[in-house]
């Protein structure tokens, strides 16, 4: 089994090379080998977001396996480059690790959304694997004093896996500072997937998800919520993107 991994800097954020099966095997030896370890994806909303929001960068790069999730995190570091192999979307990394789970008998642990949506992840999740072996799981609704008590009854329940469906960075700074109280061997923030899993946002059509447009499609069914996460990320994006290829040019000559 190949477990070994080459990490790049990228717009001072570090990005692992690896495939989405190099990530799943990784992924297997932390578990079996019970490894604390902290997962994120970087995007390109992620990746501009960390450029004024030095905690966020600091806590994504204490990460021990982060993946480039965005097309355009691959196509932007690739124009500069940085081999990226492949994208390793988020979603179809959290349902590869629930069916390994399946497989291997890992417990699992889900927090996050509300209570009809995480209710009906387990629900879909128990008929698709019937095996599958629920530690736990809890709406993401709750206080700042309530999350050392939260923290308590998910360590107790002692997963192998942890799901955490919150936005950025409140996902990635909540794993980070209870990691060690934690101690779960695989930690892994998902964003709106529990969203899509159970039935109440449509992901983009896999036309669109290769052609590197999954946020176009999500900007048109929610352009409120979503012009400025991308419009405006992409934009600033693809500025620094210019700015360095700009930069790359002129020490060559």
């Amino acid at each position: 089994m190949n477990t070994t991994k080459n990490r790049i800097n990228f717009f001072d954020t570090s990005i692992d090379l690896l495939t989405m099966d190099e990530t799943l095997q990784y992924i297997e030896k932390i578990i079996e080998e019970r490894i604390v370890t902290q997962h994120v994806v970087v995007n390109v909303a992620k990746l501009v977001m960390m450029q004024r929001d030095a905690k966020l960068r600091n806590v994504v790069n204490s990460c021990d396996l982060i993946n480039a999730d965005g097309q355009g995190v691959v196509w932007g570091a690739r124009v500069l480059g940085l081999n990226i192999p492949e994208r390793v979307a988020g979603i179809d990394l959290f349902l590869k690790v629930v069916e390994l789970a399946a497989k291997k008998g890992y417990r699992l642990y889900f927090l996050g959304a509300r209570q009809e949506i995480i209710e009906r992840v387990v629900i879909r999740f128990l008929l698709k694997y019937p095996k599958l072996q629920i530690a736990g799981y809890r709406n993401g609704y709750f206080s700042k004093a309530e999350e050392a008590k939260i923290v308590e009854i998910i360590q107790n329940s002692r997963p192998h896996v942890l799901f955490v469906a919150m936005s950025s960075p409140q996902k990635e700074i909540f794993l980070n500072q209870y990691i060690e109280n934690l101690q779960i061997p695989f930690m892994m923030g998902v964003g709106g997937s529990f969203d899509v899993v159970a039935g109440y946002t449509n992901r983009a059509p896999l036309w669109a998800q290769k052609a590197g447009l999954e946020w176009f499609f999500r900007l048109m069914c929610e352009p409120r919520r979503m012009w400025k996460r991308y419009l405006i990320s992409n934009t600033i994006f693809a500025w620094m993107i210019l700015k360095a290829l700009f930069r790359k040019v002129l020490w060559v000559y």
